[in-house]
């Protein structure tokens, strides 16, 4: 992960949305909390765009807003598709970084990504944070004209998967630009990977779905980037752990104790020197994070640590390979409670600083 990933013990992460209606607003709690590895959220408030699912759409090839399904029987389709692919080759393989801006993210789709460059460029921190939804998520949400998840259609799947591996590489190239030296993280979000397994997707490998994502991941990886994936739902924690990523991050809230039933990949995991984002502050439970406070959350911190050392790993290598986080985005939450959540989250970052360094 290169020699300044020490740098991110037990440092604190945002995770997606903000509930603010004023982007100002939003970008001054930023900078408040989240200065040392500053993000640039989702404003679900702001726009319809600045969804999860539809941020990432713009410049797809199949899919039309005004039909919401992918299309791949109109008129020009194998030409937009064979221009895409090309494109895709000179950007991935040839470093043809002009074409890339094709693939970006629009202000109408990321408002706070601007205000977010501009926080990096003068306040040079080590490390920012992006995200992209997870290629699992998009092409079980994504349907072909028929009603069929695109997943099992595999050009569909494989347009889904590189648009998204071109999203995340752009966000890197402007990350990089605003503040050069800096090394950016690339989340990417899978909240369906929960359902990975159950009947919905029994047709769907483990296999399969830790190839798309080390996909992205390796893209991402030669970029000079780190890459991350998050999981707010319990899952099979294999898939993620053995897909090529930097860091995983999950709803320790809830479900830290599910990440314990796969303790010798965590430990494999954590030897390589990468690290664990545990989202102690719960954003997806309204009542626990009216009833949350700091020492609530160093227990927190403290059970979901506890139940790795005691299947064996060691105790300093899950702390030196820490950092923490929401347990999930906040846009579904009041502002007020939104900036409890990540003044808590940032707190404890400090607490457990002093308390482990």
């Amino acid at each position: 992960m290169g020699a300044n990933s020490n740098k991110l013990k037990l440092e604190c992460l945002a995770i997606g949305s903000m509930p603010h209606e004023n982007l100002n607003d939003a970008i001054t709690l930023i900078k408040e909390t989240f200065l040392n590895v500053p993000f640039w959220p989702q404003m679900v408030k702001i726009s319809k765009n600045e969804d999860m699912i539809l941020q990432f759409l713009e410049g797809m090839p199949s899919f039309f807003y005004e039909k919401s399904y992918l299309d791949t029987e109109y008129d020009a389709f194998y030409d937009d598709l064979e221009r895409f692919f090309v494109d895709y080759e000179a950007i991935v393989s040839e470093g043809d970084m002009e074409r890339l801006d094709k693939y970006g993210i629009s202000p109408d789709a990321a408002s706070s990504f601007g205000s977010f460059l501009k926080i990096i460029a003068a306040n040079r921190p080590a490390y920012a944070k992006g995200q992209i939804v997870g290629p699992f998520t998009l092409s079980t949400t994504l349907v072909d004209r028929d009603g069929r998840c695109a997943i099992y259609d595999e050009t569909l799947k494989e347009i889904i998967l590189k648009t998204l591996t071109l999203k995340a590489l752009w966000q890197v190239k402007k990350i990089q630009a605003a503040c050069p030296g800096i090394t950016p993280i690339i989340f990417i979000d899978e909240p369906s990977i929960s359902q990975l397994g159950t009947s919905a997707y029994v047709t769907v490998s483990e296999n399969d779905v830790c190839e798309m994502l080390k996909e992205v991941s390796d893209v991402i990886q030669a970029a000079g980037a780190l890459s991350a994936i998050h999981c707010c739902g319990k899952c099979d924690w294999k898939v993620p752990l053995k897909s090529g990523v930097d860091m995983i991050n999950l709803d320790a809230y809830s479900y830290s104790e599910n990440l314990s039933v796969f303790s010798q990949e965590v430990e494999n995991f954590l030897n390589a020197g990468k690290k664990i984002v545990w989202g102690v502050v719960p954003t997806l439970d309204k009542e626990a994070l009216i009833a949350s406070d700091l020492d609530k959350m160093v227990g927190k911190f403290e059970q979901s640590v506890k139940y790795l050392t005691k299947k064996g790993i060691d105790e300093k290598l899950v702390i030196d390979n820490s950092l923490v986080s929401t347990s999930c985005g906040a846009g579904s939450l009041t502002v007020e409670l939104a900036e409890k959540a990540f003044r808590l989250t940032k707190d404890l970052s400090e607490k457990l600083k002093t308390m482990y360094n």
